[in-house]
């Protein structure tokens, strides 16, 4: 068999999502926020242009904002999310072997392809994925899904290469390998960089000329699988099954500090509804839940506050009923008056597969009625929108929302939010 792995990456992602629905974006430098507006967590080619860096907290770049006529735009996650979904959709036209390996991210199998020219074949999903969505992505491929990685980079830089690289000869792969820092090799990352430049190793093409030992004793056994993935040798293969979670958690900054218990009740209650929706989907349950609950680490020293509570179920759930019952007790025991809090979530921990749940004498005896009536919510969000069913603790306003002052509408996924033409 002939192993060869594909990588398509929507470029600048989140800006590019902005600017399906909003084509007056096109050309103008952007950024998005992270949650409740504090920091640059995407940008466009014009932003990065003027010296934006990934991670800037907002405040710091007002004057730039000003100057340049930046847009600024709050994340709105139902939005990217939908639309990174139409483009898995319309990638797995092009191959059922498909492993999502983020939000803008996917890896495709395209090893033992008969009489097809691959570099069209790239070339023509890349095209499509514009013209069904409107996502520009880059592809690579090459042996081995490091090496992908490496033609994806290039690719995304190289006028030639126009967002599509294959790296399939040697020479253009020590080529590009040489062209590569040691620091951009999937798997590598900065700490690894900086040790393995006390070395002499500076480049991708030196990484994979050290020895299997030397990867081994300084990188361990996971820095020599990139090794031999640099020289060619499959050795991750594809995950089209994503591995269940071994811990779930939901959390969220408020947007604005919260001091009452019922507000925090109503935060922390949709967080585990969140997380219990997360641990159905993976047909899982759990057996220990963690709450927390914090103030923000700028206060006045004699305001800061940090507690959580940990609790042992009796026996492992996905139910919302019994979940909810002991985070609202945990947070109760944590709780104190006189602080202004920040942040409130809750961590799912033990999880087992819902069909290896060994019940004991203290089980409830609503556990079949309580996931009949889980299948039923399940259902009616699907159909509906996660908010389309609440508990009471939950309220029907959500005073610790995220703040996002300039949101854009989510185009693709609520009725009343599509654009109309006039």
């Amino acid at each position: 068999m002939t192993s060869l792995f594909a990588i398509v990456d929507g470029n600048n992602f989140y800006a590019s999502c902005e600017r399906v629905f909003n084509p007056d974006l096109e050309g103008k430098p952007v950024v998005v926020l992270s949650n409740n507006d504090g920091a640059v967590i995407a940008r466009s080619n014009e932003a990065k242009a003027l010296g934006i860096r990934m991670g800037v907290p907002a405040f710091e770049i007002k004057e730039l904002v000003k100057k340049h006529d930046i847009r600024v735009l709050s994340s709105n996650y139902e939005l990217y999310g939908d639309m990174s979904r139409r483009v898995v959709d319309t990638l797995l036209c092009f191959t059922p072997h498909l492993e999502v390996y983020s939000i803008d991210e996917s890896f495709l199998d395209l090893g033992n392809f008969y009489n097809v020219n691959i570099k069209d074949y790239a070339r023509t999903m890349k095209d499509t994925v514009r013209l069904w969505t409107g996502i520009p992505v880059a592809v690579g491929v090459a042996p081995t899904k490091t090496l992908a990685k490496v033609a994806n980079r290039i690719s995304k830089k190289s006028a030639k290469a126009n967002g599509v690289l294959v790296l399939t000869d040697e020479r253009h792969i020590e080529e590009a390998l040489k062209r590569t820092e040691v620091g951009d090799v999937w798997g590598i990352g900065s700490r690894y960089a900086k040790k393995l430049a006390t070395f002499g190793v500076t480049t991708a093409w030196q990484l994979r000329n050290v020895s299997d030992a030397f990867a081994k004793k300084h990188l361990t056994v996971m820095g020599l699988r990139t090794v031999k993935e640099l020289r060619g040798m499959a050795c991750i293969d594809l995950e089209m099954i994503p591995a269940s979670k071994q811990n779930i958690c939901t959390s969220r900054s408020f947007g604005t500090p919260l001091t009452e218990l019922e507000e925090i009740k109503g935060a922390l209650a949709t967080h585990t509804v969140r997380c219990a929706t997360k641990l159905r989907a993976q047909s899982s349950c759990a057996g220990v839940l963690t709450v927390f609950l914090e103030t923000s680490r700028f206060n006045d020293p004699n305001q800061i506050y940090f507690n959580s509570r940990t609790v042992k179920l009796d026996c492992p759930t996905a139910s919302e009923v019994e979940l909810l019952r002991c985070a609202m007790d945990a947070l109760r025991n944590i709780y104190r008056e006189g602080y202004r809090y920040k942040k409130t979530g809750i961590i799912l921990q033990d999880i087992v597969p819902d069909n290896q749940v060994q019940l004991n004498l203290l089980s409830s005896p609503n556990i079949d009625r309580d996931m009949k009536l889980m299948n039923t919510l399940d259902s009616l969000r699907d159909r509906f929108g996660h908010k389309s069913v609440r508990y009471g603790v939950q309220g029907f306003k959500d005073e610790w929302a995220l703040k996002q002052e300039n949101v854009s509408p989510c185009y693709t996924t609520r009725i009343g939010e599509i654009i109309k033409v006039k």
